[in-house]
């Protein structure tokens, strides 16, 4: 009898346990919660937005999102960020202002919600996050400042973080016998070979435009072929031979174009590819899925997917985008929860199965992504050569950064001489680090 009165007591206890342990819902207690988050007009924040209402029904947390074009977003967050109570409680930054927001103190250490038990899911798996990403977009306080280090904190999450790959017309290269470029002499020849043949039709579509776009473009060629803008003691190289040659790439690239390509972002030279007016286009992982859309492109079906061409080496672009917690934040720890939950092994295959770019190794393996989109596999494979450091993300480096867009735009439109040109940049690049205190311990 006491036997069994034992049993059932064990048995009550176990029930209460198990039935406590059904009931547990870490969300709770921010039932009703409204996070309101800044995004970017993007296309993997678009695939963010249609997965929204999954993250609310599962967990009661309401979202508002304030999406605005990504430059007027940073201003935007230029001035929110600033202010005692800010009105956002999850933001997404370009990768670039990682430095800005982390140098003025404005982002929380999200050490502190990793830590918290009843906040951190334990099946999160961070080290299933793409390293590259996570060196780029998120990390802060190590070498260099922007990369890790034993001194380095983790201040974002990537999330739309992006790397570049080569899009090209496999029925045009077909045609001619043209192989698919995987070193720069090949791309190159390409480019400048597809307009002979195909009249009308340019050979690349890449950034130009005046500015952050004719400099990204040009960086996108300087690291692969063996550029740096700095030495290890923040000395500029840029005007070096390497620097020189990825200059030539871009003006050959813009120069063996399609029309208008002076003038293009990103959106134009992806539109111009898209339209079957240009035979490659090399850029951002995020535009790749609007290729295969009936929607938007004439060209689906007809295109071939392959690493960033090799020049000295293979290095392909880190950028995009991470998310981050304000200091200012009303409702931190929900929006750390919506942190977790879209950069989740869970959310991010929603995402990017919606078209968003995959944060994680995993995601990339899955095979219902790469039977929707056959080019995953040739992105998975691109991300083990891409350089965290093909850009320095620096507090000082918006300004310099307008200097080398304007100046490769003068080299491009006005055939400024380009080894003038680049000397130009060195010259001001080191007056304007001497004035930050970059030489101060030498």
């Amino acid at each position: 009898m006491l036997k069994s009165l034992r049993d059932i007591s064990v048995a009550g206890v176990a029930a209460t346990l198990l039935a406590g342990t059904a009931l547990a819902n870490p969300y709770a207690e921010y039932e009703g919660t409204t996070v309101i988050v800044n995004f970017p007009a993007h296309p993997h924040y678009d695939a963010v937005m249609r997965v929204l209402p999954e993250f609310t029904k599962e967990t009661g947390i309401e979202v508002e999102v304030d999406q605005l074009p990504y430059l007027k977003m940073r201003e935007r967050q230029t001035l929110e960020l600033a202010q005692e109570e800010g009105e956002y409680d999850l933001i997404s930054y370009v990768v670039f202002s990682k430095a800005d927001y982390v140098f003025a103190d404005q982002l929380e250490n999200l050490a502190k919600f990793f830590m918290n038990p009843k906040l951190a899911d334990p099946s999160y798996d961070a080290d299933d996050l793409i390293d590259g990403y996570v060196q780029n977009i998120g990390v802060a306080g190590g070498t260099k400042g922007y990369l890790p280090g034993p001194t380095g904190s983790l201040f974002g999450i990537p999330f739309g973080s992006e790397t570049s790959v080569l899009a090209y017309r496999k029925d045009i290269f077909e045609k001619h016998g043209i192989a698919e470029p995987e070193t720069y002499a090949q791309l190159l020849d390409a480019a400048c070979k597809i307009p002979e043949l195909e009249p009308g039709m340019g050979g690349m579509a890449s950034r130009a435009a005046s500015g952050h776009q004719a400099s990204h473009a040009f960086l996108l060629h300087l690291a692969p072929l063996g550029g740096r803008v700095f030495d290890d003691k923040w000395n500029p190289i840029i005007n070096n031979a390497a620097g020189v040659e990825a200059a030539n790439a871009l003006k050959t690239i813009v120069d063996c174009g399609p029309e208008g390509a002076m003038s293009f972002g990103p959106s134009e030279a992806a539109n111009a590819f898209a339209n079957g007016d240009a035979a490659m286009f090399m850029d951002s992982i995020a535009f790749m899925p609007g290729f295969e859309n009936p929607d938007r492109s004439k060209v689906v079906g007809k295109v071939g997917y392959a690493m960033h061409p090799e020049g000295v080496r293979r290095g392909s672009q880190t950028g995009g985008f991470g998310i981050a917690i304000p200091k200012n934040a009303e409702n931190k720890e929900a929006a750390f929860l919506l942190m977790q939950w879209l950069t989740s092994k869970k959310g991010d295959l929603m995402v990017a199965m919606e078209g968003g770019n995959p944060s994680r190794f995993s995601t990339y393996q899955d095979a219902g992504l790469n039977e929707k989109y056959p080019f995953s596999a040739t992105f998975g494979e691109a991300l083990k050569y891409a350089d965290p450091d093909w850009r320095p993300i620096i507090p000082v480096w918006g300004k310099i950064n307008a200097d080398i867009g304007t100046t490769m735009s003068k080299v491009l439109t006005e055939d400024l001489d380009i080894q003038q040109a680049l000397d130009g940049v060195a010259e001001r690049t080191r007056a304007v680090m001497d004035e930050a205190g970059y030489y101060t311990w030498q």
